[in-house]
């Protein structure tokens, strides 16, 4: 069966509805904490193995940290306590399994029906082992629709002057002729050639956050090997960010990196995700990176956040940190409207509510 492909996340999309919901300008603000989700089922199926299998895609760690994280708080009320207050939860799954409404096991979404910004995803299911089977089957498309919701979330503040860091997005510009918005409280900018890095480690944080953007010649595929991202990567950094001592300085875990393909606005883009490590300190952390090739200036544009949090969980922040990575424009980019996407969370064709 085709592939859909459903750009959810778009600004277009977050100002209009999907699905069957409906929005005002009297839709009142959602509650509930990012990357929370509210479960409304009936207390047996959520106590049995299909409501376990649910809990378990939610509870499922956040990749590429150090620390066990789930990657969801979780949250659950039958339907007859799903009152008014409830309602207004950031993140619904809705579960129905009833064979005499539903032959076949789908999901639907609704989109601020109830407050805004609000993603709802119905799983409707005929019975309890068909839901169990297609909850296991389609796990990473639950994580990724709702992680995407609240990475857009994120962009659609960055875009706003009074949030982003004006000076970070005026020196991208000049340097490589691309645009980036990150947050505001992130103030020391580092240049150096074809690299740019941004740090908030003025401020006399526990913890760090960090992004940058450099740039190297476009050569052939092969530098979109996993080998070749990990030997950039490290020789970069070794010259930009060195320790306070000669033998210090900034390494790729090579045990712990997830390197893949995607597309992103039409194009090819490698996501690396992993661990980097201080050599010859104690310092390290999680970090993502965005590889794409920009095709006019003959060029691999990387855009990557770096996170340094001791002590503390990173699941949020550093998933945090990686929305704004998606706000990079390449130059070629200039002719896209003035709104920010992220990648497509796909589905079966057989799963949209229509």
């Amino acid at each position: 069966m085709k592939k859909l492909f459903i750009l959810l996340f778009t600004a277009t999309i977050l100002a209009s509805c999907s699905g069957n919901g409906s929005t005002s300008l009297l839709t009142p603000p959602s509650s509930g904490l990012p990357y929370e989700v509210l479960v409304v089922c009936d207390k047996d199926t959520w106590e049995g193995p299909a409501g376990r299998a649910l809990f378990g895609v939610l509870d499922s760690d956040v990749p590429a940290i150090p620390q066990s994280e789930r990657s969801f708080r979780i949250s659950f009320t039958e339907p007859s306590g799903f009152s008014r207050l409830l309602k207004s939860f950031r993140n619904i799954i809705e579960v129905k399994i009833d064979k005499s409404q539903f032959t076949q096991t789908k999901f639907k979404y609704t989109q601020d029906k109830y407050a805004a910004p609000q993603m709802i995803m119905t799983i409707q299911s005929p019975s309890k082992e068909e839901f169990l089977d297609y909850i296991t089957k389609n796990s990473q498309v639950i994580i990724d629709f709702f992680t995407s919701a609240e990475m857009n979330r994120e962009l659609q503040d960055l875009k706003k002057e009074k949030n982003h860091n004006t000076n970070f997005l005026d020196s991208v510009k000049k340097k490589f002729g691309c645009e980036m918005f990150i947050t505001k409280n992130i103030r020391s900018i580092k240049s150096g050639e074809n690299f740019l890095w941004a740090s908030d480690i003025s401020n006399n944080n526990s913890s760090i956050q960090n992004y940058v953007v450099y740039s190297y010649p476009y050569t052939s595929t092969d530098n979109f090997s996993r080998e070749n991202f990990m030997q950039k990567r490290d020789s970069v950094m070794k010259i930009n960010i060195p320790g306070n001592r000669p033998d210090r300085y900034m390494a790729t875990d090579t045990m712990f990196v997830d390197v893949y393909d995607t597309e992103f606005r039409q194009r090819y883009m490698q996501v690396a995700k992993g661990l980097w490590q201080m050599e010859n300190d104690m310092m390290g952390g999680p970090f993502v990176s965005h590889q794409m090739v920009d095709e006019k200036n003959g060029r691999v544009i990387v855009a990557e956040t770096f996170l340094y949090a001791p002590n503390k969980k990173k699941g949020d922040l550093i998933r945090k940190l990686e929305a704004a990575l998606f706000s990079l424009r390449l130059p070629a980019d200039k002719d896209i409207e003035n709104s920010i996407h992220i990648p497509e969370v796909v589905i079966d064709d057989s799963d949209i509510n229509e």
